[in-house]
């Protein structure tokens, strides 16, 4: 039995959808599961599974645990719950009765039912903001190699979707046209669907954002494609298998590039060169951003979010300048005001850019590894305007 000071850890969710816990026992199915680390005297600490009857088999040749159960080896003096979820968070309260805890600590991601299932079993539970975030950030080796194929997959549609846009036909009042029909944002965005899917990828609405509809970068597009127009790519798919994600943004205009798109293009890829440059271990994501913003103002061009009284030229960059990557699209540490030091196995983006409400924007983005002397870019795609 445990000290009446032991403490356990419960982590609890959908692996395939709660990234957190899917790290910390690297096996994916689709019902609840809680894992629990159970303080032990004999072997300092057991890691628990508890999940469906019918995952226990393959949990047992998968999930990185010591022990895999299901509810019903933690039934509750009154039964467990007809509903699932219940009864995981009865079973969890019961294996820590059992084996005599009093306090667990759970990380920022624990669904309430669990919280509220051991502290009725006289168990007190206590928030660690910080847990498991670190550990997910430092990617291992195996993560890496997974992050660096999802970022090549990403790239070969990138190019794809870029060189279809390139090469489309003009009709004379500037529409573009492929295969017989006109070129729009939509069917840009099925297309990138398509391609990921054959390849083995699940992909959120990919941006496919053409001029003044680029002037907000979270805008997704719609509508026909112009000649001339810079078009905002940004593809972050989830690779089905290992669940990492790529993140990749390019942008791409058709014919003539407008003299005000290539100046800011231009300043945007000095930024992001500068921000790589500034990337390696223990330096902030606040510093790798002010290299960025650096750049754009040295250019000539302002930071942050228009003004009502700005005119529509105003051309800024209004975002940060890049996140994590890795079971999520968008996780810490941010390259941004107050983004903490950087640890080396981090792999972030970086995605300076700049917006214009008459124009639209431009955006190019490379995912990097950091390292204790700098950074591993897994980009290899060109990052110019012009992809015919």
């Amino acid at each position: 039995m445990p000290s009446a000071s032991a403490t356990a850890v419960i982590m609890a969710g959908v692996p395939l959808a709660n990234a957190a816990v899917y790290h910390r026992i690297r096996f994916a199915v689709v019902d609840q599961v809680v894992y629990l680390e159970v303080p032990d005297q004999a072997r300092g600490t057991r890691r628990v599974l508890i999940l469906r009857d019918i995952e226990m088999e393959r949990a047992r040749q998968h999930a990185r645990v010591d022990e895999v159960h299901s509810p019903a080896d933690f039934k509750p003096e009154g039964g467990l719950s007809g509903d699932r979820e219940t009864a995981t968070a009865q079973a969890a309260a019961e294996c820590l009765r059992r084996a005599g805890v009093r306090r667990a600590v759970a990380d920022r991601t624990l669904p309430l039912i669990y919280a509220d299932m051991l502290r009725q079993a006289g168990i007190d539970v206590h928030c660690d903001r910080e847990m498991g975030i670190v550990d997910r950030r430092r990617k291992d080796e195996e993560e890496i190699a997974h992050l660096r194929e999802a970022q090549r997959v990403t790239e070969e549609v990138m190019a794809r979707a870029c060189r279809l846009i390139a090469q489309a036909t003009a009709r004379a009042d500037g529409v573009l046209w492929h295969e017989g029909q006109p070129l729009t944002a939509e069917r840009v965005r099925a297309m990138i669907d398509h391609w990921l899917i054959d390849l083995g990828y699940a992909n959120p609405p990919a941006i496919v954002a053409a001029g003044p509809q680029g002037a907000d970068c979270h805008e997704l597009g719609s509508g026909e494609l112009r000649t001339g127009q810079p078009v905002i790519l940004d593809i972050f798919p989830r690779n089905r298998a290992t669940l990492y994600h790529g993140d990749c943004t390019r942008t791409v205009v058709h014919g003539e590039v407008p003299d005000p798109v290539a100046l800011m293009h231009a300043a945007v890829c000095r930024a992001k060169k500068a921000a790589i440059a500034a990337v390696r271990a223990e330096v902030s994501g606040e510093a790798v951003h002010a290299a960025a913003t650096e750049a754009i103002r040295a250019a000539g061009y302002a930071v942050g979010l228009p003004k009502e009284d700005d005119p529509p030229s105003y051309t800024a960059m209004v975002h940060g300048t890049g996140h994590g990557v890795g079971l999520e699209v968008h996780e810490p540490p941010l390259l941004d005001l107050q983004g903490p030091p950087l640890v080396a196995g981090d792999v972030v983006t970086i995605e300076p850019g700049l917006y214009r409400r008459d124009l639209g924007g431009v955006r190019v983005e490379d995912m990097v590894v950091v390292t204790a002397a700098g950074c591993e870019n897994l980009n290899r795609l060109p990052e110019g305007l012009d992809w015919r």
